[in-house]
C-alpha cells in the first residue's frame, strides 16, 4: 500500500509546464443519480473520485458485473465523498478486480462505509442463496457480487483523513476535503495535480437545513468541478413536506393501518425518527401506536452518530448536546430476523422505519409484500427514488410491484415526501456554487437526464458559467 503524509495546508503546488494535461474519464453516475466513478489520470498518478455501485434498472444493474475500462491493479488511490452504497458500494468488487491501493475519506465515512459494505456483502450472499432455493434469477447458480472476504480486504486499505488539511495520495496529487453536509462524515473533494490544475468533486451535497449537521462550507473554486444534480430541477419544500408526512402517518393511523417509512439506514433514519418523535410530541402519533426501526444497519449508524454528538464532532449543530439528541422518542429497535417477521405477522397499526430507502433490498422488501395489498395502510417515500427501483415505480403510481419473482397488488395509499431529501435542491447548489470563481468547466454528474439538464441551464444562465452533461465513458482533459 502506499502511504500518505500531511502537508501544511498553505503549500503551494506549482505548474510544471511540462507535464501533459491531465485526464478525466466519467465510468459512473453519468445519467443516473448511481454508480459514481471518476477517473483522474496524470503522467504519474491514476486516481478514481468515488466508487460506488449502480442501483435501480436492471441494464444499471448489470454494469456492476461488467468489467471497468482500467486495470485496477494500476490505479495508485480512490478518495470516497461519503458512505453511501452508490459512492462505496463497489470497493470490494474493485479489490477482487486487483486494487490494493489506499481508499482515503474521512474517520466517519470509514465507519459508517464498514456498516454500509458488510450489509451489502450480507444482503447480495441472501439475495443469491433465495434465488438458488426458489429459482427467480436469471444466472443459475446466482453469484453475489462480492463476499463477506472481499469486504475484509476492502477494509484493510483505508486510511481516514481529516477535513481542511492537504493530504499527499499519490505522486505530486495533493487531497483535501471539506465538510459537505450530506450524511456524517460527508465531505466535498478538492485535488490538486502534478501540473497545478486543481479538480473538485461536490459528492452528495447537503442542505443548510440538516437538522443534524452543519451547512456545507462553500465551494472555493477549481479548475474542474464535477457537481451532483440530483434534484437540479426541483425545489425542496421544507415546510409543506412536513404537513405531508404528519398528515399521511394520521391518515393511515385513523384507517387502522400501519406506515411503513422505507428510509437509508445512514442519515434518513436518523431524520425520519426525529419527525416521528415531534409527531410524538405534538400528540399527533399517539403514545400507544408502536414505532419500529428495522434495520440493523441503520441502528449501528444511529449508534455513530451517537458517538459524534458525544464527542462534540465539529460537523454536528452546536444545539445537539448528549446522546440523548438522537433520542429523540420511544422505539422499538428490531435487530434478529425473529424479531422482523413479528412485525410483520402483528396485526397492530404501527410505524415501521426499514431499509433500504429505495426499497431494492433488505427487510423492507419483505415488509413492502405484506402491506402493500393492504388499503388500509401507507407507504411513505421519504428520500430520492432513482428510476427502476421499487420506491419510484410506486411514485409513478404502478399498480402492482415485482417482489422475489412475483407481482404483488399496490392497494395501500403511496405519498412521497420529497422535501425531507439530504440533497441539496437546485437553488441551493446555486448558492453553494455562487461565491467562487467560475471554473474552466463545470459538469453535472450524478443526476438522471432532466435534473442534470436544468442545472446546467440554470448554471449557465444565472452565473454564466460553462457547463456540460458528460455522457458515459466521455473523457476530457483538465485544463
Amino acid at each position: 500500500m502506499e502511504t500518505s503524509s500531511t502537508v501544511s495546508p498553505t503549500a503551494q503546488h506549482k505548474r510544471a509546464p511540462r507535464s501533459r494535461p491531465g485526464r478525466l474519464t466519467f465510468l459512473g453516475g453519468v445519467g443516473t443519480v448511481t454508480g459514481s466513478k471518476f477517473l483522474v489520470e496524470t503522467e504519474h498518478a491514476r486516481v478514481l473520485l468515488d466508487c460506488g455501485l449502480f442501483q435501480g434498472a436492471a441494464e444499471l444493474r448489470r454494469r456492476n458485473r461488467q468489467p471497468l475500462p482500467l486495470v485496477a491493479a494500476d490505479l495508485h488511490a480512490v478518495v470516497l465523498t461519503h458512505a453511501h452504497l452508490d459512492h462505496c458500494g463497489y470497493l470490494p468488487r474493485l479489490v477482487r478486480q486487483g486494487f490494493h491501493g489506499p481508499v482515503f475519506c474521512t474517520p466517519d465515512t470509514a465507519r459508517l462505509a464498514e456498516l454500509v459494505l458488510r450489509d451489502s456483502a450480507h444482503l447480495q450472499q441472501e439475495e443469491a442463496e433465495h434465488a438458488n432455493q426458489h429459482g427467480w434469477s436469471k444466472h443459475h447458480p446466482a453469484h453475489p457480487l462480492y463476499d463477506d472476504q472481499d469486504v475484509d480486504l476492502t477494509l484493510r486499505l483505508f486510511e481516514p483523513v481529516p477535513t481542511g488539511v492537504d493530504t499527499v495520495i499519490a505522486e505530486s496529487t495533493v487531497l483535501r476535503l471539506h465538510h459537505a453536509g450530506h450524511i456524517l462524515g460527508s465531505a466535498w473533494a478538492h485535488l490538486t495535480l502534478e501540473d497545478g490544475h486543481t479538480v473538485a468533486t461536490s459528492g452528495d451535497l447537503g442542505r443548510p437545513v440538516h437538522p443534524l449537521l452543519r451547512p456545507p462550507e462553500p465551494f472555493t473554486g477549481a479548475d474542474v468541478l464535477l457537481v451532483e444534480s440530483t434534484y437540479g430541477n426541483r425545489h425542496h419544500d421544507l415546510r409543506g413536506s412536513r404537513v405531508r408526512f404528519a398528515d399521511a402517518v394520521e391518515r393511515a393511523l385513523a384507517r387502522g393501518g400501519t406506515v411503513l417509512i422505507p428510509s437509508f439506514a445512514v442519515d434518513r433514519t436518523e431524520i425520519v425518527l426525529h419527525e416521528l418523535a415531534e409527531l410524538r410530541r405534538s400528540g399527533r402519533l399517539p403514545a400507544g401506536v408502536p414505532v419500529y426501526a428495522d434495520s440493523p444497519m441503520a441502528l449501528a449508524a444511529l449508534q455513530i452518530y451517537r458517538d459524534a454528538v458525544a464527542n462534540g464532532s465539529p460537523e454536528l449543530r452546536p444545539k445537539l448536546t448528549g446522546t440523548a439528541a438522537l433520542d429523540p422518542a420511544p422505539f422499538t429497535a428490531a435487530r434478529s430476523t425473529q424479531e422482523s417477521i413479528a412485525i410483520r405477522h402483528s396485526d397492530v397499526p404501527s410505524v415501521i422505519v426499514s431499509a433500504s430507502g429505495m426499497a431494492t433490498g433488505g427487510r423492507v422488501v419483505h415488509h413492502l409484500r405484506g402491506l402493500l395489498p393492504g388499503p388500509r395502510n401507507t407507504v411513505l417515500i421519504v428520500g430520492f427514488a432513482a428510476l427502476g427501483t421499487r420506491a419510484r415505480d410506486l411514485v409513478n403510481g404502478t399498480s402492482t410491484v415485482k417482489i422475489f419473482g412475483g407481482y404483488v397488488p399496490v392497494r395501500a395509499e403511496v405519498v412521497s415526501v420529497p422535501g425531507f431529501s439530504a440533497h441539496a435542491d437546485a437553488g441551493e447548489i446555486l448558492d453553494w456554487l455562487g461565491g467562487a470563481p467560475p471554473p474552466s468547466a463545470t459538469y453535472l454528474v450524478h443526476g438522471e437526464p432532466d435534473g442534470s439538464s436544468a442545472l446546467r441551464d440554470r448554471i449557465d444562465r444565472e452565473l454564466g458559467w460553462t457547463a456540460v452533461v458528460p455522457r458515459p465513458g466521455e473523457q476530457v482533459l483538465i485544463t
